[in-house]
């Protein structure tokens, strides 16, 4: 059963338009916003845009930071998240005509996304707001017939209702873009998450745990398998693929995600990672319940196995590197062309190149001079 708080300030009519708190708000994310870079996932001011395009060039998401406000980070996204939920349980209480606005004390808010209430936080909720509406999405996942893109902001405003004795807040709203209302309402457009979502400390490992559910939590027994440089372009990171690696590890290690198990399989070329859902691991056909995993050991073999690391280091292809092929040798898959170059140098003994980076290179020079005609 689910509890709604009735101590409301009666005497302001303002307050019969707000949308009710209740505890234990079954919570849901828009599922097109998983698994792509749409946010920063550092908390410091990101200035630096995000301009990701997907292997096949079929999709493309381009994010833009306001210069004041900085890029929407990936905690701000709890607010969509938040969002997201309220709108699904209206639905789910019979409510045809969801509203694109939501009225809601900051209170009810902050206490749903499990953060404090204090002052502070008062502060934070309003400057993620502004970063939310400031920044700034350009991308052509679910554009209609005919257009090329859609622009938008996550929210299109807010306001924040002042007592003028106090200088507190009476209350607040916000508009959803129409991109990300209408992502709510489409069918199958949401997907739960675990309440120990909230708890996830770091930037990469909520992202981490969003990939996880956007593609492991219906993928059965076998989990879902990705490279690590495919895994990187989709975060939208700032920083080297290197540092991304270093990072990806040591969550690995850990193991800690709220209902998935994370395993390294290491192969000829760069390590794949996969993520399967925990209680299919244990045999059991019900949600995790608990709030926060400790640690365990990966679902998959080989676990990191530190012998072939050198290989791995000895292999990975430099930011200069990327940045040439992909300037003289446009529109190929450079990690496709990767993973074909690894498997011909494991393919004969003796092929192990002096030069890693200048024979990758001439590899992918030879391929695009081949292929192009």
């Amino acid at each position: 059963m689910y509890t709604h708080l009735t101590v409301r300030r009666a005497f302001d009519p303002q307050f019969d338009l707000f949308v009710p708190f209740i505890a234990d708000l079954p919570l849901r994310d828009q599922r097109e916003t998983m698994e792509r870079p749409f946010f920063s996932l550092a908390k410091r001011k990101r200035l630096k845009p995000i301009e990701y395009v997907s292997p096949n060039a079929e999709l493309f998401v381009n994010v833009f930071p306001n210069p004041e406000f900085g890029m929407a980070t990936i905690w701000d996204a709890d607010i969509l998240i938040w969002a997201a939920s309220t709108l699904n349980n209206l639905r789910k209480q019979g409510v045809n005509d969801l509203p694109r606005t939501l009225s809601f004390q900051p209170y009810d808010l902050l206490k749903t996304i499990c953060r404090d209430t204090g002052g502070q936080e008062y502060r934070r909720l309003r400057e993620a707001l502004g970063r939310l509406q400031a920044t700034t999405i350009v991308t052509n996942i679910r554009v209609k017939k005919g257009k090329k893109h859609r622009q938008f902001g996550w929210i299109e405003s807010w306001t924040d209702l002042m007592d003028d004795e106090t200088g507190q807040s009476k209350g607040m709203t916000l508009t959803l873009s129409d991109w990300f209302y209408e992502g709510i309402l489409m069918d199958g457009g949401l997907l739960a998450i675990d309440p120990a979502y909230f708890s996830i400390m770091g930037g990469r490992e909520r992202w981490l745990y969003r990939v996880a559910r956007k593609h492991a939590g219906g993928a059965g027994e076998g989990g879902f398998a990705i490279p690590l440089p495919t895994l990187f372009e989709k975060s939208g990171a700032e920083g080297t693929y290197r540092r991304f690696k270093f990072e990806m590890m040591a969550l690995i290690r850990r193991n800690e995600l709220p209902g998935f198990d994370l395993g390294l399989e290491l192969t000829t070329g760069e390590p794949v990672l996969r993520m399967t859902r925990r209680d299919l691991i244990d045999g059991q056909n019900r949600p995790e319940k608990r709030r926060r995993a400790g640690p365990r050991h990966p679902a998959t073999a080989p676990a990191i196995a530190p012998q072939p690391l050198p290989l791995f280091r000895d292999r990975v292809l430099t930011d200069d590197t990327i940045a040439s092929v992909r300037r003289d040798f446009p529109g190929w898959d450079i990690y496709a062309l990767k993973a074909d170059f690894d498997a011909w140098i494991d393919g004969k003994d003796g092929r192990d190149p002096r030069d890693y980076q200048a024979a990758f290179y001439g590899f992918a020079r030879q391929f695009h001079k081949r292929e192009s005609h």
